[in-house]
């Protein structure tokens, strides 16, 4: 896998606001998921999904909607990723701590798997399409590489903020 990286440029506070919404509902998806797995015994990978559209449908939380639906599964994908890696580590019977899922308290990242999210034709822009409707960005890379792939051929965009700024990867 090729991680490329850009800094997303030229947005409004507003935007970056909006990004901010974005990522800290991934992060309430996330908890929730973690949550739904300690209150029941011989939670799934499939039950964690399912949880993403019940989020979704519930009166309690309306925002939870604006999210993509395929972030909200990708929130529920890293939920899972530390459940199997806390399995993993009990299993091979690893001394000492053996890594019991956190919640998170500091999410710095939103992933998008094919939608919620539009390149431009050029590869200078990025267009964030889900329901905090961010907008767009210039997407400024010291390397000229994004513009050799496909969209096909780009299969997750996540969005990373950092002291210095918001990228994409």
């Amino acid at each position: 896998m090729l991680v490329v990286e850009a800094k997303l440029k030229n947005g409004t506070s507003e935007q970056y606001q909006r990004l901010d919404e974005a990522i800290r509902t991934s992060q309430f998806v996330r908890n929730c998921c973690i949550r739904y797995w300690m209150d029941n015994k011989g939670t799934t990978r499939n039950d964690l999904q399912k949880l993403c559209s019940t989020l979704a449908k519930n009166q309690e939380t309306p925002w939870v909607t604006k999210l993509n639906s395929q972030a909200r599964q990708s929130s529920a994908d890293r939920a899972w990723q530390s459940i199997n890696r806390f399995y993993q580590n009990c299993r091979a019977k690893i001394p000492g701590k053996k890594g019991f899922p956190q919640f998170k308290k500091h999410s710095r990242s939103v992933e998008y798997k094919l939608t919620g999210y539009k390149l431009s034709d050029d590869r200078r822009k990025i267009k964030f399409t889900d329901g905090f409707k961010a907008g767009e960005f210039d997407l400024w890379c010291s390397q000229k590489t994004l513009v050799y792939y496909s969209e096909q051929q780009i299969r997750r965009v996540r969005v990373v903020r950092r002291c210095d700024g918001y990228y994409c990867q």
